[in-house]
């Protein structure tokens, strides 16, 4: 008898050296008795996308700087990814390449676990791509407006059209304007970008009701430090990072439930 193929899969990115997704996915794997899958993390940027995508694979996550990228290389690509402009999955199947993104219900996910399902307001800090992933999750969560706090609002047109598409209308004020009082703060930033915010969490009159950080690597981030020390609940970018996984693993292998709680465990113990 013939043995199936192994069935490769892995996270693309650069940097990607911090990533934990392997260690979700291959839990998942383990957990799901797949022992023919692998999961792996390979550094790629724009220039490198196109050869590696041609890798025979089954299914690739993708994180900064692809995930608009990726989008014209693809066969197939689900509405929800069309109207954020971006795609963190992709999924090799018979009549191609199929685009998918998972960080929008990874968000709904992270947020309705910590007991946040309808916001009053929101602020995000930052305009990428998971900037506008943030926007659509908003929208899921019953929102039609938030304020964007950008570095530069003067370059924010990505995700002026992604909330043209989603809907959704946007204020984008520069990064010194404040978060408004009660507002759920998500944090689209990279690494120590959002730190000038921490002391503002704490002193300001003007303090959001929950913080989303969607950073994971270092953890706790400064922001994260400052709204716990305020007694602002916190959500982690590792949060985020399991449930967007996890909709990967159901979406890559066709197994669901993904193994949430194996997948947990294996996040704790990093």
């Amino acid at each position: 008898m013939l043995r199936a193929a192994p069935r490769r899969a892995a996270v693309l990115g650069k940097p990607i050296a911090h990533s934990l997704s392997p260690v979700l996915h291959n839990a998942a794997y383990q957990a799901l008795g797949l022992d023919d899958w692998t999961y792996a993390a390979i550094e790629c940027d724009e220039q490198a996308l196109p050869r590696v995508l041609d890798g025979g694979w089954a299914g690739l996550s993708l994180t900064m700087p692809l995930k608009r990228a990726v989008l014209p290389l693809l066969d197939h690509v689900e509405p929800l990814a069309v109207e954020v402009g971006g795609a963190n999955t992709v999924v090799f199947a018979p009549d191609g390449r199929h685009g998918y993104n998972t960080d929008v219900p990874g968000m709904v996910a992270a947020l309705a676990q910590a007991g946040v399902t309808r916001p009053g307001g929101a602020t995000i800090l930052g305009a990428g791509a998971t900037a506008c992933a943030a926007l659509a999750a908003l929208r899921a969560l019953g929102l039609t407006e938030a304020v964007v706090l950008a570095r530069a609002p003067a370059r924010a047109g990505d995700l002026l059209a992604a909330a043209l598409r989603l809907g959704m209308v946007v204020d984008v004020r520069p990064l010194n304007a404040g978060v408004r009082d009660g507002d759920l703060l998500i944090s689209t930033t990279p690494p120590g970008a959002a730190d000038f915010m921490a002391e503002r969490t704490v002193v300001s009159p003007a303090v959001p009701a929950t913080v989303l950080d969607v950073v994971y690597a270092p953890w706790p981030t400064q922001l994260a430090i400052a709204a716990a020390k305020a007694g602002i609940p916190v959500v982690s970018g590792g949060d985020l990072l399991l449930h967007q996984a996890a909709r990967q693993v159901e979406l890559m292998t066709g197994r669901t439930p993904a193994p949430l709680a194996a997948m947990r465990a294996a996040l704790d113990a990093c």
